[in-house]
């Protein structure tokens, strides 16, 4: 079997690095001040060079990217330290309105003149995917929707808000305006310095044409396929982790010599070079797999994604540990790819979830 990138491939690769490698870490803080804690001139250039596009079908305006394809830009941009929200916000968005056949939205997504923002986590929901309290009631001709959703990551940027309501006892996707009546919004802080909202909707009216046609079972597949995407990014992430640990004990000193000569450094280094290799194994091995020959493959992806998850982990502690004090700050690179693979680690589903759902499936 031949696993080396196609032609394509290497270009959307080589592409991905060179929009991302710019952005330093005194870039990244300016873009952190901004209102919404990002650059939406960024975010139309990133349209621009087709990314998010390959999330769709060529019939709908995309490209027709494959899964493979996706991942491949996915880890692209954990190695290159990227501050876009190109999975949560372009990939994810654009993979639920392809499906609802939502075209006019996702043409809008797809060229970057809009960002949606997925709705789906509730208070005390923790990683369930199905809505509780958040509801939508016929009323006429109009849907008539009332609840909070958390963790809307980019909330505050967003154009509009794909929001997860139990509409008659199922699960419904609606496409709602941000600055609808009686929809507020507060902004916060996560972890690698992105913004995330808590979603107040108070009897927001919206039209019967908001309600997507996508149900529970393909917004799932869709979830597991961004599972499967996260985990490309923080093989990426712990890529770069690495490289940067191991230049950085070349250089540092103390009693004369150079950290990396220490033996106790060496052995710590071969561990996480050996748990980068298993990852990057275990994203390609599940990556290809053929859903119509394998039932369980959500439930492969969801394992995948904890065992990806987990030793992201280990190789960004180790990485922080090996340059000392800094490594925790945000003066180092290392220090935001930490924290960006403990978000990727929890979305949609923590080690013990994913690993729960594999062994539900096994």
């Amino acid at each position: 079997m031949n696993f080396d990138l196609s032609e394509d491939q290497e270009m959307f690769k080589a592409t991905a690095e060179r929009f991302v490698a710019p952005i330093d870490v005194e870039a990244r803080r300016k873009i952190r001040e901004m209102d919404g804690a990002y650059d939406k001139a960024r975010w139309q250039e990133l349209a621009e060079l087709g990314f998010i596009a390959l999330a769709a079908d060529e019939n709908q305006g995309g490209m027709g990217g494959s899964l493979t394809d996706l991942a491949v830009i996915a880890e692209a941009m954990g190695q290159g330290n990227a501050v876009d929200p190109w999975l949560e916000n372009g990939v994810l968005s654009a993979k639920i309105l392809a499906a609802a056949g939502a075209s006019d939205t996702l043409e809008s997504v797809l060229d970057g003149s809009k960002i949606v923002a997925t709705a789906f986590a509730e208070p005390s929901g923790r990683f369930n995917l199905t809505p509780k309290t958040t509801t939508a009631k016929q009323s006429g001709d109009d849907f008539v929707i009332s609840g909070e959703k958390r963790f809307v990551l980019n909330g505050m940027i967003a154009d509009h808000l794909l929001v997860t309501c139990d509409c008659g006892g199922e699960m419904s996707i609606f496409l709602v305006p941000s600055t609808a009546d009686g929809l507020h919004k507060r902004g916060y802080r996560l972890t690698d310095g992105s913004m995330a909202s808590e979603i107040q909707l108070r009897n927001v009216s919206v039209a019967a044409s908001a309600k997507l046609d996508i149900d529970s079972d393909k917004f799932a597949e869709i979830v597991s396929e961004i599972r499967l995407l996260a985990s490309a990014e923080m093989v990426g992430l712990a890529q770069r982790l690495f490289d940067d640990t191991v230049e950085y004990v070349k250089q540092r000193e103390q009693f004369g010599t150079a950290i990396g000569s220490f033996q106790v450094i060496q052995h710590g280094l071969v561990d996480c070079y050996a748990q980068l290799e298993q990852m990057r194994s275990m994203l390609w091995r599940t990556t290809l797999i053929q859903r119509d020959e394998t039932p369980t493959w959500q439930a492969q992806y969801a394992g995948a994604k904890a065992f990806i998850g987990e030793n992201a982990h280990f190789i960004a502690k180790r990485a922080v540990q090996f340059h000392g004090g800094m490594g925790i700050t945000d003066e180092l690179a290392v220090g935001h790819a930490m924290k960006r693979i403990i978000l990727l680690e929890r979305l949609f589903g923590d080690a013990a979830t994913n690993l729960s759902e594999y062994s539900e499936a096994a």
